[in-house]
């Protein structure tokens, strides 16, 4: 089954160059490519995307905007945001406003795919970059570390170690190699950590395990 894409990208050249590699790889498809996001919810209806594409800087309404209406309105796609900016704080914004992973413009096709496809299975990509930058900005934004609440999280070792790899902004792919299990076991390893850390996300898990100290 194809995963159907859905583009929202500004820049001509980029969104064609997006269209065609999707619809030029097999077990993915365009299934629209939007100039902006005035009208997502009518491009969104139309073209009906597992997973969506999204650009921080358009005219008008603006990626984070887009995003946070669109996660509330149709929890069921997915957003994977495409940024170049060097802003902390655009990058933290677009992870409250419910993106379920980051990529940068300037990152291969190789990984786009790899991203989407870690998505559409229900992981949380972010580049290694972006990850620092959000821990970075935690810190500049003083959010401390704080106390462990009273009741143990009762994650296991190998929880843990997982926990650290995506706080550090490894993918789902990066952690079976790391930690010498396969895809579908991080899967199920990230799962638990999420009922056990009571979060919904990897920003949630991350954030969390940052404030208190957990990995």
């Amino acid at each position: 089954m194809e995963i159907k894409v859905a583009i929202f990208e500004d820049n001509k050249l980029v969104r064609d160059a997006l269209e065609s590699i999707l619809n030029g790889t097999p077990g993915f498809s365009c299934c629209g490519a939007f100039a902006d996001g005035n009208q997502w919810l009518h491009c969104i209806k139309k073209s009906e995307p597992d997973v969506v594409l999204m650009d921080i800087e358009m005219p008008g309404l603006n990626g984070i905007e887009v995003t946070q209406a669109l996660t509330a309105a149709c929890p069921a796609v997915k957003v994977l945001i495409q940024t170049v900016f060097n802003d902390s704080e655009k990058i933290f914004d677009a992870l409250c406003a419910g993106a379920s992973g980051y990529i940068l413009k300037n990152d291969p096709p190789a990984k786009y795919l790899e991203a989407i496809n870690e998505v559409y299975n229900g992981g949380s990509p972010m580049n290694p970059m972006v990850a620092k930058k959000v821990l970075g900005f935690f810190s500049a934004k003083n959010i401390i570390r704080i106390a462990p609440e009273e009741n143990d999280y009762q994650l296991s070792q190998r929880e843990k170690e997982i926990l650290q790899l995506m706080v550090g902004g490894d993918n789902y792919k990066s952690i079976a190699a790391k930690a010498f299990i396969s895809y579908e076991t991080v899967r199920t390893h990230v799962k638990n950590i999420y009922k056990k850390l009571h979060v919904a996300c990897r920003s949630e898990a991350v954030l969390k395990a940052v404030q208190q100290g957990i990995a």
